[in-house]
């Protein structure tokens, strides 16, 4: 732990409170990797919002206390209203990421600057460790609404972490089913079933890509072709892959069924390879995605203060700024975690 200035807002924003902030995968990326999360940022064509010269704080799923406002700001909330906010500030170089940003700090610090304009209270008295759920949570249901499942479609999720998670919430919010869900953890597992998913599958004793046929997904190209033949009524299959390790892609162009639509919400930061001809020949559809927009945010932040989704199946810790570092070490290896919260007021 380390002192920074003070946070001063300037022109249209608020200093905050942080009351408790979410560790995130990319975090954990960027503590032992933040060269390589810099370099994929401006292969990618994003700003560089980093001086290396200067401390980062990192932090971007938080719910933050109202302390006072800068210039120039409508102050249509009170001082001491709890809020969330896509973490999103703008800068000269135009909108810059909050926790991975070194000109706006994250919400691992005790105070942070927000932009008045993004900020939504906190309804309903929804806990600040509930309501730093909101950021992940919109991811899937981002990742949701890119794959636009219809009435007859059959979810796969692959992984059952955080996000992996959010997207079950998703589904079953919009009536999807059924929904597969696979991973290794078997606390991971029961977190899904708990959320919802029909059938839970641990990969290292089942395939994921069992139960396509029982569901009048036909699993192979083979299979489709029969259907068709006698004039069946077939489903859709929408994959989501929510790991974003090497080979996961591979893997899913060997196992999807034909036609399926894959939604690739976990972020390898890797190089892959791929057999292109496999998805050609079934004529799979991939759709990468990435956060949410701001009307997928606050509806998430809706459904988390109407009691839609249960924050207690994500939240699996709470720690102080001077456990954080023992909260990342936990995270490396997650085992039974799913999210750990940080409270830097404790």
């Amino acid at each position: 732990m380390a002192d920074v200035p003070e946070a001063v807002p300037q022109a249209g924003q608020v200093v905050a409170k942080t009351l408790a902030c979410g560790i995130c995968g990319s975090d954990l990326h960027a503590v032992h990797h933040l060269e390589h999360s810099i370099e994929m940022g401006l292969r990618s064509g994003a700003a560089n919002t980093l001086d290396p010269a200067r401390d980062l704080v990192l932090g971007h799923e938080f719910c933050a206390e109202i302390l006072d406002y800068g210039p120039e700001t409508d102050k249509r909330l009170k001082p001491g209203t709890q809020v969330v906010s896509t973490p999103f500030a703008f800068g000269p170089l135009g909108p810059e990421l909050i926790g991975f940003s070194t000109r706006y700090r994250g919400a691992f610090a005790e105070r942070l600057v927000l932009t008045e304009a993004l900020l939504l209270p906190v309804p309903n008295g929804l806990a600040p460790e509930a309501a730093a759920l909101t950021e992940p949570l919109a991811v899937g249901t981002h990742a949701v609404s890119v794959g636009d499942p219809g009435p007859r479609s059959v979810a796969l999720v692959i992984g059952c972490g955080p996000i992996g998670l959010a997207v079950i919430v998703a589904l079953k919010r919009r009536g999807v089913g059924p929904i597969i869900a696979a991973d290794f953890s078997p606390t991971r597992r029961a977190r899904a079933e708990r959320l919802g998913a029909d059938i839970v599958v641990d990969p290292a004793e089942t395939s994921p890509h069992a139960a396509w046929s029982s569901f009048d997904v036909p699993a192979t190209l083979a299979e489709m072709g029969l259907a068709q033949m006698a004039g069946r009524t077939l489903r859709d299959a929408i994959i989501f892959e929510c790991v974003g390790v090497p080979g996961m892609l591979q893997s899913l162009m060997e196992g999807a069924p034909p036609g399926a639509h894959v939604v690739v919400v976990g972020a390898c930061a890797e190089d892959d390879t791929i057999l292109p001809v496999l998805a050609i020949n079934k004529q799979l559809r991939f759709s990468f995605v990435f956060a949410y927009s701001p009307d997928e945010f606050a509806e998430t932040l809706h459904a988390l203060g109407e009691g839609e989704i249960d924050p207690e199946v994500f939240l699996t810790g709470k720690v102080s700024l001077d456990e954080t570092a023992a909260a990342f070490e936990r995270l490396a290896s997650p085992g039974n975690d799913v999210k750990i919260v940080v409270q830097p007021w404790r």
